[in-house]
């Protein structure tokens, strides 16, 4: 049996530009700093903690951050959240689903979200039911981009790397597949990031690059299904 890791955010729910503009908001109201919102987009499928570390980091924010601002930024973030977002599932996402689970392919999320948003998003939208394995952000100690959220999935399906594919759509999610050995499609969705650019050198001339998700139903079909 083969199975397929999907990340959630920007692969099969569109909620990324309201997580961008609620810590765009976040971070302004706390420092007075202006960011991109795309820096959201790039450090996508880090835990929120983690986020706000690299945020500040990245624009040198004249600030001290200690860990009860790191934690009221992050509070605030999902707070915001909360008032603006309008997610739903990315066209193509429940045909997608229906066909592997009639070929009984395995599936599983791995996502730098809270355990509690992912089953309450998923089981609105689509159903826990239609995933064998979900990992959180709370799960492992060390997220995207290091390998462990991965390789704990590949661990709970009980398959080895050569048996999985991921789909991604942001960098830091690719370079944690590679580091965890398991081959990666990208799935561009809405994402503001440029190919060229922001995924310079972590992705290979072999990478399969897709428009969005309903574009990669026959690519994962023949995939998980035909073997």
């Amino acid at each position: 049996m083969r199975g397929i890791i999907f990340d959630m955010d920007g692969v099969l729910i569109d909620a990324m530009p309201f997580h961008a503009e609620a810590m765009k908001i976040a971070i302004k109201e706390e420092t007075n700093y202006e960011i991109d919102k795309k820096i959201v987009y790039q450090l996508e499928g880090m835990p929120s903690n983690n986020l706000v570390k690299e945020i500040f980091k990245k624009y040198n924010i004249n600030k001290e951050l200690d860990q009860e601002l790191i934690e009221k930024i992050s509070e605030r973030k999902k707070q915001l959240f909360k008032e603006i977002e309008d997610t739903h599932l990315i066209e193509g996402v429940p045909d997608l689903i229906k066909m592997l689970n009639e070929c009984k392919c395995l599936k599983a999320i791995v996502t730098g979200a809270a355990k509690k948003e992912i089953e309450l998003t998923i089981d609105k939208m689509i159903g826990l039911k239609n995933f064998d394995v979900v990992v959180s952000g709370e799960d492992v100690e060390a997220g995207k981009p290091n390998s462990d959220p991965f390789v704990v999935a590949l661990q709970k399906m009980n398959i080895k790397s050569s048996e999985c594919i991921v789909v991604e759509n942001a960098p830091l999610g690719v370079e944690a597949a590679n580091k965890a050995g398991i081959r990666c499609i990208l799935t561009l969705n809405n994402t503001p990031l440029d190919i060229s650019t922001d995924f310079n050198n972590i992705i290979s001339k072999e990478t399969q690059i897709f428009r969005d998700t309903k574009s990669t139903t026959d690519f994962l079909r023949k995939w998980c299904c035909n073997n």
